[in-house]
């Protein structure tokens, strides 16, 4: 049946314990993880440095 405690019937193991579609912290720490890495590539491409442009003598 549904309820509150429908997701203590499984017995993760592992990184499945946190991360499943089963229960809904598993399915907040998906939520969280996508988010995450979302954040860390576009600050990666924002804070790299930018590449200058070459001298050239004239």
């Amino acid at each position: 049946m549904g309820g509150h405690d429908a997701g203590t019937q499984y017995h993760f193991t592992g990184i499945k314990k946190y991360f499943n579609s089963y229960t809904m912290i598993g399915r907040r720490n998906c939520v969280l993880a996508t988010y995450a890495s979302l954040a860390a590539i576009v600050l990666f491409f924002k804070l790299k440095p930018k590449k200058q442009a070459a001298i050239k003598d004239k």
